[in-house]
């Protein structure tokens, strides 16, 4: 490790403490536990290099936006250290559902039928393979586990070139993959607007959490993750303020 990339890493870590500090000091202005909160790290567009350090530090939960992009460098980063928890929280292409499905663990960007009933194919395949006996075909060394996790990503700022629900047809899309589809959805997701208050955006998932018995929340970036731990965010997102500008 070069002297700059030294510097680096420790700057990594240093951030991650504070990050650590500020959520546990925004759980308990909320009376919540400390421990009730999950940090997803952002590791998007960095390196093994860059992602090591933090999980040395102790982190376990990552995020990820490109399905390639992960396949590319998390097998050795996973074969280094068991028990990693990667997440796919950009927009999933419904060509790339059967890797996401047998990669991920988490898949927090369902948003449209399509991308739903393309995950609800590919994971009947993991299911069946795994009652069998089997392993699912892949391309790529992967753990045998159950099915991802799913969240439906919500656009609560109905914002034409985001992804995700709108909000006033989120009940019914939910609806749609548990009744329709056998799809355990068992968190929401969302994004505010870059140029609002986040508030009214965490407050508007949590009321539709609420009404259909879900229980995760990932709401919350490095700008206003405090804001969302206040509001219910059981999961946070959180990449530049640890691993620093792409």
């Amino acid at each position: 490790m070069t002297a700059a990339e030294k510097r680096e890493s420790d700057g990594a870590v240093a951030r991650l403490q504070d990050i650590r500090q500020r959520m546990a000091r925004a759980a308990s202005d909320a009376g919540r536990a400390p421990g009730a909160v999950t940090l997803v790290c952002v590791s998007k567009t960095f390196g093994a290099e860059a992602i090591r350090p933090v999980i040395a530090a102790g982190e376990r939960v990552f995020g990820e936006n490109r399905v390639q992009e992960a396949i590319a460098k998390w097998p050795a980063l996973r074969a280094e250290t068991p028990g990693l928890e990667l997440h796919l929280i950009g927009p999933l292409q419904s060509n790339k559902a059967r890797e996401a499905v047998q990669f991920f663990d988490v898949i927090e960007t369902v948003d449209r039928e399509k991308i739903a009933m393309a995950l609800s194919k590919e994971i009947a395949l993991l299911d069946q393979a795994r009652d069998a006996g089997g392993k699912p075909e892949s391309t790529f060394p992967h753990p045998a586990r159950r099915a991802p996790k799913l969240y439906v990503q919500v656009n609560t700022g109905a914002e034409p070139q985001k992804a995700g629900i709108l909000p006033e047809q989120a009940d019914d899309f939910i609806g749609f993959c548990r009744d329709d589809l056998n799809l355990d959805i068992s968190g929401l997701m969302c994004i505010p607007p870059f140029d609002e208050q986040a508030a009214p955006h965490f407050a508007l998932l949590n009321k539709i959490a609420a009404r259909n018995a879900i229980n995760i929340l990932s709401m919350g970036m490095s700008s206003d993750f405090e804001i969302a731990i206040e509001l219910g965010a059981t999961h946070v997102r959180i990449g530049s303020a640890i691993f620093g500008g792409r």
